[in-house]
């Protein structure tokens, strides 16, 4: 075989050959007005837990992923007009939701603790432990829902606000409050009220009353895109950069 046939094959080969697969292009919207999950940094760009876990989604998927803030109330409405692709905004799956959009796997959720007086010798959440208690709950919150028909023998007191329930706590009107996770630690951690008391327990996270978590919003016919992200997510969790990146914003699980 004559070099120049081998060169003028070889050219054509290089001509027909598969370009490189290019990254796909994403943009991805976040409200940026829920801390620690997405909030505005000093320079006024997309920071927190969320933004640095869709940004290590995008590098396993092969993405180049642009971060735009979107009110909350238009997030839905401007994914299905095309003008995002992802939505990462603290936001809960939930049945009327998922008439419009579709959802990765859940990513995380918010628990739901009781909190206690310090000496408090209270370790459990089982309904059994919690006889005869007086819990402290706020007003219509799904921490009422789930006390009232989960600790049927506790005594479950309905407060206007926290600090009252807290307030109650300190003095010894009631035994427990229970409130979400992220609601208590900040109370416990920056109110003088909160000297008093400790988390003790989680309650079970029932999406009955508690949601069924955190996911990434997607339009309906981006299947591909959602077995993408679902796959990377779990890749996340299994080789423990999740935990590496939530350790960054809560002191307790979130999973």
């Amino acid at each position: 075989m004559s070099r120049r046939f081998v060169l003028a094959a070889a050219t054509i080969a290089l001509h027909f050959a598969p370009a490189a697969a290019e990254p796909r292009h994403l943009r991805v919207a976040s409200e940026g007005a829920r801390p620690p999950f997405n909030y505005l940094d000093a320079n006024n760009q997309l920071a927190g837990f969320e933004i640095e876990l869709t940004r290590e989604i995008c590098r396993r998927i092969e993405a180049d992923c642009v971060f735009v803030t979107q009110e909350w109330e238009s997030l839905i409405s401007g994914l299905e007009s095309k003008q995002y692709d992802l939505v990462a905004s603290a936001m809960e799956i939930n049945d009327d939701r998922l008439r419009k959009i579709v959802f990765s796997k859940p990513y995380a959720h918010t628990p739901s603790a009781l909190i206690a007086q310090r000496q408090s010798a209270l370790a459990s959440a089982e309904p059994k432990a919690l006889r005869g208690q007086r819990i402290g709950v706020v007003a219509d919150s799904a921490q009422q829902a789930y006390a009232e028909d989960k600790l049927e023998e506790s005594e479950v007191q309905r407060y206007a606000t926290l600090e009252a329930a807290m307030l109650d706590l300190a003095e010894g009107r009631v035994d427990i409050v229970a409130e979400d996770k992220l609601a208590a630690v900040d109370f416990l951690r920056e109110r003088k009220e909160g000297r008093c008391c400790r988390i003790v327990a989680d309650l079970p996270q029932d999406a009955a009353y508690f949601g069924g978590g955190f996911g990434f919003g997607l339009r309906k016919g981006d299947i591909a895109l959602k077995s993408a992200i679902d796959a990377a997510l779990d890749a996340i969790v299994n080789d423990g950069t999740y935990r590496t990146i939530r350790s960054k914003y809560f002191d307790f699980d979130i999973r």
